[in-house]
């Protein structure tokens, strides 16, 4: 089955107020727990840019590592869950479940099939 990532940008839950979070965090957990309940959950998680680590590392082609902060122009994923369902219309499902939960609108994307992935 094809596999979707289902994500949002970082900021996007930045509207939600400190109380609401439990409530959101069940929430999100709620819909992780139900698509593994259904056998399509495969991964989820937020990203972290704030704890201390280094924000921003790019490795080149020749193993060079380069830190720094991101820069202001590039988009940043701040939470995902990816997905195997049959159809896009099966992941738009969970995709508004998890808009649903996390108070955010959520960008869909398949990934492209690989027969030697699988």
């Amino acid at each position: 089955m094809p596999k979707y990532l289902i994500s949002f940008e970082k900021g996007a839950m930045d509207h939600i107020a400190e109380e609401d979070w439990p409530e959101v965090g069940k929430a999100a957990h709620a819909v992780c727990q139900e698509a593994k309940d259904a056998g399509v959950f495969v991964f989820a998680g937020g990203l972290s840019y704030d704890d201390g680590d280094v924000e921003h590392a790019v490795v080149a082609t020749d193993g060079m590592v380069t830190d720094g902060p991101y820069p202001e122009s590039k988009e940043l994923i701040g939470g995902f869950m990816i997905v195997d369902v049959p159809t896009r219309e099966e992941a738009l499902k969970w995709a508004a479940k998890n808009a649903a939960a996390c108070r955010c609108a959520q960008d869909i994307r398949k990934f492209m099939y690989d027969p030697e992935m699988d």
